[in-house]
């Protein structure tokens, strides 16, 4: 056995800072090519929700995104959530992706009529009162039935390591509807019925380029036999998933049911933009996941935690209190609907911090193949937000108030999601 020197050993530990610096100028690296990535997706998305916020009323903008966010919640019901074993399949063993693709097909089919129920008491108990049933079942079919299948494909390429493709699916998705947005907002009838017809056709054509010329096609084979297996395990993910959206979601649909349409696309307008702040987190969330799914206790130690956690809230309170700012001096900058929003801005600065924290917490679950408490820490989080935000629109009607509340709500929601999330992580992960 050779036995280093003392000349070795300093050269030894000379080069150690060397590559820890190396290390992290990796993972920075990384988390740039990362976000990147986001950066048309960005652009594309800010220009589409100006373009929309101000062609429609904002009342119509409030019924409209509630609607959208309603139709993603629904998507998750399509195919009875086989997406997962067929994401899987495309990435341990793509030479079945042709099986599993019919699969795929034929669960979708049947799911549609409990899609379809679903979609019925959605607008049943939600906007019944405010949106014709036609026009609500023209935006769930865009999101369900249109863009879940495009997210597919997108899936199954991030699944055969084709990132590329799927980045350039996501930033092509957002530019078409862009594009639709932008010949609304130049059409001679600016109504919400006559944007669902230019949003369907939106998402029927990204759908279309997607299926065409980037879903990794092969010769289709119906195998029951395999799907019987998975069947189980795509229903959880489904539920799971229903569960994590409705939980993010719910607040647009009580705002729209406890409230009124003017007061819905107002609060729309404002988490829109505090959306905006969640593009760097979610993608540094994804990266930290794929590392904790490889060293499942790296954050066993509460700084390490903590300063992630601190980190996370700088940021994206940072990033909305930048944009009250410019909106301050120049409230129009976004145009004149979102300018009637802009003075409440600076009012919601703990909230985009709160929301992130707490959608960060649900994702260092999913690391740790917990997902059955993540599930659990969704309904109860769900049900605090549901109490605090119906207790809030009791309270108060003036869109001050309610959004100076909502910072009080979020802190809440943040706080039993630390407690819950604190105690999940002092359990063993659930695969390594």
């Amino acid at each position: 056995m050779h036995a280093s020197g003392p000349g070795e050993q300093a050269w030894g530990t000379a080069i150690r800072p060397l590559q820890l610096i190396a290390e992290k100028a990796h993972l920075l690296r990384d988390y740039f090519k990362a976000i990147s990535g986001s950066a048309g997706r960005l652009v594309f998305s800010l220009a589409y929700f100006v373009l929309l916020a101000n062609a429609l009323s904002i009342a119509e903008f409030g019924l409209f995104a509630t609607a959208s966010a309603a139709g993603v919640v629904l998507s998750r019901i399509l195919g009875f959530g086989f997406i997962a074993p067929l994401y899987r399949i495309a990435t341990v063993k793509p030479r079945l992706l042709g099986a599993y693709t019919a699969g795929f097909l034929g669960l979708s089919l049947l799911s549609l009529p409990v899609l379809a129920a679903a979609s019925w008491i959605m607008h049943r108990v939600f906007f019944a009162s405010d949106m014709a049933l036609g026009i609500f079942a023209l935006i769930i079919a865009s999101e369900a039935l249109l863009w879940r299948p495009t997210e597919a494909v997108i899936i199954v390429n991030n699944g055969l390591n084709r990132f590329g493709r799927g980045a350039f699916l996501t930033i092509m998705g957002t530019a078409i509807r862009c594009g639709a947005a932008i010949a609304f907002a130049f059409a001679a009838e600016k109504t919400l019925a006559q944007w669902a017809y230019y949003y369907l056709a939106a998402n029927g054509l990204s759908l279309l380029i997607a299926a065409s010329f980037f879903y990794p096609w092969k010769r289709l084979q119906f195998t029951p036999k395999l799907y019987g297996r998975r069947l189980p395990d795509a229903l959880y993910v489904s539920a799971a998933e229903i569960l994590f959206y409705l939980q993010m979601e719910l607040d647009k649909l009580l705002v729209l049911a406890l409230g009124n349409p003017q007061l819905a696309g107002i609060y729309a307008i404002i988490m829109r933009l505090v959306d905006l702040t969640a593009i760097p987190i979610r993608t540094f969330s994804m990266l930290l996941v794929q590392k904790m799914m490889q060293m499942p206790d790296m954050l066993k130690r509460y700084a390490i935690r903590f300063g992630i956690e601190g980190a996370i809230f700088a940021v994206s309170t940072a990033g909305l209190l930048g944009l009250a700012i410019i909106l301050h001096f120049y409230p129009r900058l976004l145009g004149d609907n979102v300018a009637e929003a802009a003075p409440l801005v600076m009012l919601a600065l703990a909230i985009p911090g709160m929301r992130n924290l707490v959608e960060y917490q649900a994702e260092l679950l999913f690391a740790r193949g917990q997902t059955a408490w993540r599930a659990v820490n969704l309904v109860l989080i769900g049900a605090l937000k549901a109490a605090a935000l119906a207790l809030i629109l009791a309270l108060y009607d003036a869109p001050r108030e309610i959004v100076l509340s909502l910072n009080w709500a979020f802190l809440a929601l943040y706080l039993l999601s630390l407690a819950l999330t604190t105690m999940a992580l002092a359990r063993p992960p659930k695969r390594v």
